[in-house]
Parts: C-alpha cells; sequence; structure tokens
C-alpha cells in the first residue's frame, strides 16, 4: 500500500465502479487482514489499546483505507462503506476529519457465530442470556454495527442455514399448514423468529439479510464449479415458498 501506483489502482478501482456503474456503496471484505502485519492470523484482540497501536499494526493499510473513504465520501456524500473486521480496531467507522478510518460501519462479526455455536453445541437450557445480551451489545461506543443472524457462509454447500440447524430434514415435510406442526417445526420457527428479532432489536445500527435465509429458505446455494459438473442447479432462491398460503414459510418471512 506504500506504491503510489498500487494507491491510484485501487483507488481509481473504486471510482469507476461508483463511476460507470453507479455504485453506492462497498462492502470491505477482510479488513483485518488488510490492518495489521501479522493479518490477524492466530492473535485473539481484548480491546486492548496495545493490540491496535503499535508496530503491529500496518499504517500504509490504514493509510489506504482513509483514503478510500474520504474519496468515496467526495464523490457521493451519502455513500455507504462497511468493514469486515474482527479485531474491533478503535476508530475504524469514525471519520476521517476526526482522525478515523472513515467507514460507516462494521459487521458485527460475533454475532452469527455466536448462534452458530448455539445452535450446534448447546442445549436448549444451556444457552445463556447474558452471553447472548454481551454479543449483541459488545461493539465500540459511537461507532456503527451491521448485525446479522447468519452469514453467506451458511448457505453456501459445506454449511447448514439456521432453518435447517434447527429443523433439519423435516423441513421438506413438515412445513404444510394441512397438516399438525411437529415439535421441532414449532420450535425452529419459534427460536429462528426470536434470534432474528432480538438480533435487530440489540445488535447494532442496522441488519444484514442474506437472501432466502429470511424465510428459512429449505436448499443451500450452489454456484456452478467444476466440483459439481459446472451445474445451475442449486443456483437459486425458491422465493415463491414464501408466498404460498398453506406452507409455513410465509409466517417466517420477515
Amino acid at each position: 500500500y506504500a506504491n503510489w501506483e498500487v494507491l491510484r489502482f485501487l483507488l481509481s478501482n473504486l471510482r469507476y465502479w461508483m463511476d460507470e456503474f453507479m455504485f453506492d456503496g462497498f462492502r470491505f471484505d477482510g479488513v483485518t487482514s488488510m490492518l495489521y502485519n501479522h493479518h490477524g492470523i492466530n492473535m485473539s484482540f481484548t480491546g486492548s489499546y496495545k493490540e491496535y497501536f503499535g508496530l503491529d499494526t500496518d499504517v500504509d493499510a490504514v493509510v489506504y483505507l482513509m483514503l478510500a473513504n474520504h474519496l468515496m465520501h467526495k464523490l457521493l456524500p451519502e455513500a455507504t462503506v462497511v468493514a469486515e473486521d474482527v479485531s474491533g480496531m478503535p476508530v475504524l467507522c469514525r471519520s476521517v476529519d476526526e482522525g478515523g478510518v472513515g467507514f460507516d460501519y462494521r459487521l458485527a462479526m460475533a454475532i452469527p457465530d455466536r448462534w452458530i455455536d448455539y445452535l450446534k453445541n448447546k442445549d436448549d437450557l444451556e444457552w445463556s442470556m447474558s452471553g447472548i445480551a454481551h454479543t449483541l451489545t459488545n461493539r465500540r461506543y459511537t461507532e456503527k454495527c451491521i448485525a446479522y443472524a447468519e452469514s453467506h457462509d451458511q448457505s453456501i454447500v459445506g454449511d447448514k442455514a439456521m432453518a435447517f440447524l434447527l429443523m433439519d430434514k423435516e423441513m421438506y415435510t413438515g412445513m404444510s399448514d394441512l397438516q399438525p406442526a411437529s415439535i421441532t417445526v414449532d420450535r425452529g420457527i419459534a427460536l429462528q423468529k426470536m434470534i432474528h428479532f432480538i438480533t435487530m432489536a440489540l445488535g447494532g445500527d442496522g441488519y444484514l439479510n442474506f437472501m432466502g435465509n429470511e424465510f428459512g429458505h429449505p436448499e443451500w446455494i450452489d454456484f456452478p464449479r467444476e466440483g459439481n459438473n459446472w451445474s445451475y442447479d442449486k443456483c437459486r432462491r425458491q422465493w415463491s415458498l414464501a408466498d404460498i398460503d398453506h406452507l409455513r414459510d410465509k409466517d417466517r418471512n420477515a
């Protein structure tokens, strides 16, 4: 990031997408890896300022991010720029004029990790309300966060979406209103609604949804690739499920 030509390329790339395709915002992926010389590998951030303001911080990368945010907000003051950062870098989401890095929001990545940990590894009676509340509200004062209950990773092949973790195979057989709901389906729908609601209420200053997860889409997403013989079969979302009167999906569409 100290190379002028690299800076010109990166900054002009941002402007290209804004000018030519009318982009009004960006999500910067892997910001933690950019901010530090150790790239966040094998690091457990505790919140101590020594972890952020020292020789481990990649100053050139921080300057680039400040320039990028300054440029985007200069071109489009209402632009929204979101950082994917797990380190909790102070002033990441304060304006450049204030000495911050200039992002508008940080993704609250610990929240979906908490839900998945509970759903996979704990019985209902082991859920800690204080632990949930701490995870949902643990963010830097005056720095905005985007909350989300589950991420795109949980809908891609290799993992399960929240609805699948809760109801598994009954997603295919137990969603009709024409038959009584099983305990598994009743519990799954209730928990998914409560998880979404409390995440929206306490998790931050915005809410992120991944397409289809709002009503518990029954299938994963699998983009065409060599491993599936370049198939488009699972590269879709069945939006109609949320509009069918006799399916319980309509009651979860929020």
